[in-house]
Order: structure tokens, then C-alpha cells, then sequence
């Protein structure tokens, strides 16, 4: 296998020849995820399971995420949906006018980002593509350059925002009663997770990494948006309703009055949730939120609908995946190999060195699975375990495995095919650029989880 290197084009910095050759080297993402099955079943039988209950281990775990998988399903399809409602294009096409200068341009484009990211991760996937085209484009007429490719990367790399937001997958797990480590953890507060002072650190802090990164590195020969035309239609209005109503059936989809009466027993719900029962925020209870949300901006089940048609293809990656990923997970859990693996981190830990420790699993594991809810469900057995033989909170273990977790979301190929087929480019042309971002992130993440209190 050759890659080539040579006659780079013209003006081409390190970081974009980094890029470009970084982009041949991706492989498939599911076929990526079956290589970790091979050496836990090997791992498995030198353990001393037999042949059957390694098998049956990895059957246990094949369809044990079947809730979880429609829970992380609607995530994508409704974030999608959301992101196509008038209201969010038409805001981000008023923040997108803002800027005066590429400073202004890189700073607000990751603030946005960011802040969608933090409260759904979903959501920030479902804008990034649209806040990276819309400044792109206000920045081209306005004379200011700005490199679409190089500014796609770096609003990805503002999703990571999400590892420690209101919908992080592990912590919200975590917080769910019933969750699937509830016998060995208990129940974990969103308050000693994400809302701890290590956590929020780490959010702020990186943001401001990435601001410094997008205006220092952003590329000197620049490809404005309009070099990328299927990208620019993102932004075009939505189409009208369409010819005039004639059935009592077309009226009825075209009225606001039968959403608002699943808004009003949505709503309802939410209110008994929160206020009533005081329960906190679940993926349950932030799914119940965007629906809510897609319902109200759409209005009428016809624009609802017909954006929900759309957002189904983007979901395409989740719903067989994690599947595979629960097989893995059943390795771990319903053999020995999940305390063989937790001892051996435990070994060589200390509680100064485990989060480094627990980091470096995590992105080793997220090459392989590229997600990070089903990196916590491999994984969320061996790290509680070894934090508490180590002498730490279950908590730093969870914060610094998400530290590795983005680590590999920043360097997998899943997510970014997914932004790219939102975006409609190709995935590859931006990748590269995401490294150096993961390694910002990852240098970042060791020393807050090390020391800041969580």
C-alpha cells in the first residue's frame, strides 16, 4: 500500500499535506469494531472459559442494548430534525453575520458549536454543518478567509463539548435508575459527574484552546465554501407546504392543532418528571425535550414529517452497531476477562497515574468503537472496578476514560463520515485536521482529571 505524497499543490502548509495524507489511511469503522472482538475471545479461552460460555457471554451482551440503541436512534434522527426547523437556520444565519474579522469568525463559529454541543449532543452534530457553512459563506462575502474544510474540523472538534454536557451518554446512563451497572456503581448524581469542577475546566478550558488553534492554524491558502456547492444548498430555505389542501386527511397534517396536543402531553410529562417527582435528566427525559422542541418549530405533523424522512438516513450508523458493541461488552462482563482486565489496570495504578491510565484505554478502545456510549458499556465495568481498587472515585474514572472516549471520536472515522454526509463532503478532505485538535484535548484532559477535584 503506497500513499502519494508528492507534488503537493501549491501554497500547501504541513497541516494541510498532514491532512491530506492522514486521509488514506482510514479504514471502515464496523469493520474496525469486529478486530476488538477477536483478540477478547482469544483473551477469553487463555483465561480458561470454555468455548460456550465465551459464546454465550457474547450472545448476553448482543441484545442487551436494545432500549439503549432506540434511545441513541432517536437522538440522532430528532437532532436532525431539529436542525432542519426554520428557527435554528435562521439564527444561525443571524449569528453568521456578526463577525467582522476571522478572529470574530473562528471565535463565535466554536462558542455557537460548543453551546449546542453542551446542551444535546446530537444537536451539535445536526448544526455543525450548517454554523460551518453559514460563517463560511458570510465570511467569503465579506473578503475574510476562511478555510471551510479547516473550519468543518474545527467545529467538529467543538462537539467534544458534549463528553462532559447535559447529554453525556456515560454520566446520564449513570444517573438512570435501572442502568446496567447499577449493582456494582449504584446510582452516580449528575452533580459528581458533569457538573463537578474538573469537568467544567475542562470545558472551558479547551474551547479556549480551540479558538487560539482555529485562528493561528487556519490554512493560508484558503477553499471557500463556494467550492463546495452540494454543501451551500444545506442552507437554502425549506421548501413551501406545497399545491392547496383538498382531503380532510392533507388538512389535518397541515394543522398546528394536532401537534400542540402532543405538545401539551409531552409537556406534561416533563413538568411531573422535573418538578413533581424531582427526578433528574436521563436520555429519556432530554429525548421527551427534543421532541417537544421538534414538535413546537415544525408546527404541523406535514414539516415534521417530512424533515423526520430525512433525518432517518443520518441514524444509519447506531442501529446495528451498538448491537456489536454489546457483544463485546458481554465478554467482558460475563467472563473473567473483565476482572482480569481491571486488575491489570489496577496493577500499575496509582491514584496520580490511573486517570492517564484510564485515558489511554479509552482511546485505544474508541479506534475500535467509535461511540461513546458503547465505549461505556465496554468499558464501564472494568474502569469502576479499577478505580475502586486503585482508591478513587468511580467518578474520575468515568471523566478521564471520556477524556480518552473524545480522544478516538476525534480520530475515528465514524463520526466524521457523519458530519461529512450532513455537510456533503467528503470526510477524508478534513480528518487530518482533527488529530491535532485530539491531541490538544487529550494532553488537556490528563492533567485536569489528575488533579482538579472530581
Amino acid at each position: 500500500m503506497t500513499f502519494d505524497v508528492a507534488a503537493p499543490p501549491a501554497g500547501e502548509s504541513w497541516l494541510d499535506r498532514f491532512a491530506r495524507v492522514m486521509g488514506r489511511i482510514v479504514p471502515d469503522a464496523i469493520s474496525a469494531s469486529v478486530l476488538l472482538l477477536i483478540p477478547l475471545v482469544a483473551y477469553a479461552l487463555a483465561l480458561g472459559n470454555s468455548p460456550v460460555k465465551t459464546l454465550d457471554a457474547y450472545y448476553q451482551g448482543l441484545w442487551m442494548l436494545l432500549p439503549f440503541t432506540m434511545q441513541m436512534t432517536l437522538i440522532v434522527v430528532l437532532s436532525s430534525v431539529l436542525g432542519a426547523t426554520p428557527l435554528f437556520k435562521k439564527g444561525i444565519s443571524s449569528l453568521a453575520r456578526l463577525p467582522r474579522t476571522r478572529t470574530e469568525v473562528v471565535a463565535l463559529a466554536v462558542l455557537a458549536t460548543a453551546t449546542a454541543a453542551y446542551f444535546y449532543w446530537g444537536l451539535g452534530i445536526a448544526v455543525t454543518p450548517l454554523i460551518a457553512i453559514h460563517f463560511a459563506s458570510e465570511a467569503q462575502r465579506k473578503h475574510i478567509d476562511v478555510d471551510f474544510l479547516f473550519l468543518l474540523a474545527l467545529l467538529w472538534a467543538a462537539n467534544a463539548c458534549w463528553q462532559y454536557g447535559l447529554s453525556s451518554t456515560a454520566a446520564l446512563l449513570m444517573a438512570t435508575p435501572g442502568h446496567f451497572l447499577e449493582k456494582t456503581t449504584g446510582v452516580l448524581p449528575l452533580s459528581t459527574t458533569i457538573w463537578s469542577p474538573a469537568a467544567i475546566l475542562q470545558e472551558v478550558g479547551f474551547v479556549a484552546i480551540l479558538i487560539a488553534l482555529g485562528v493561528t492554524l487556519m490554512p493560508k491558502r484558503c477553499r471557500p465554501v463556494s467550492e463546495f456547492p452540494d454543501a451551500r444548498k444545506l442552507i437554502d430555505e425549506l421548501p413551501a407546504d406545497g399545491s392547496p389542501l383538498q382531503s380532510f386527511s392533507e388538512q389535518l397534517e397541515h394543522t398546528p392543532l394536532v401537534p400542540a396536543v402532543l405538545c401539551l402531553a409531552l409537556a406534561g410529562w416533563l413538568y411531573q418528571h422535573f418538578a413533581i417527582r424531582g427526578l433528574g435528566l436521563d436520555i429519556n427525559s432530554m429525548n421527551t425535550v427534543l421532541l417537544l422542541l421538534c414538535l413546537v418549530l415544525h408546527r404541523t405533523v406535514h414539516r415534521f414529517s417530512a424533515a423526520l424522512q430525512q433525518g432517518v438516513v443520518s441514524a444509519w450508523p447506531v442501529i446495528v452497531i451498538y448491537h456489536l458493541y454489546g457483544g463485546v461488552a458481554g465478554l467482558i462482563q460475563h467472563t473473567t476477562v473483565g476482572e482480569a482486565l481491571a486488575a491489570m489496570v489496577a496493577s500499575v495504578s496509582t491514584p496520580y497515574t490511573f486517570p492517564t491510565l484510564a485515558a489511554v484505554s479509552g482511546a485505544v478502545v474508541a479506534a475500535f468503537v467509535p461511540s461513546s456510549g458503547g465505549q461505556w458499556v465496554i468499558q464501564g465495568f472494568v474502569t469502576s472496578q479499577a478505580a475502586v481498587d486503585v482508591g478513587v472515585s468511580v467518578q474520575r474514572g468515568l471523566l478521564a476514560l471520556g477524556v480518552g472516549d473524545h480522544m478516538g471520536n476525534l480520530t475515528s472515522p465514524f463520526w466524521y463520515a457523519i458530519v461529512a454526509g450532513i455537510a456533503r463532503v467528503n470526510f477524508r478532505d478534513f480528518y487530518g485536521y482533527g488529530l491535532i485538535f485530539a491531541a490538544f484535548w487529550f494532553a488537556l484532559g490528563v492533567i485536569v482529571f489528575t488533579i482538579a477535584p472530581c
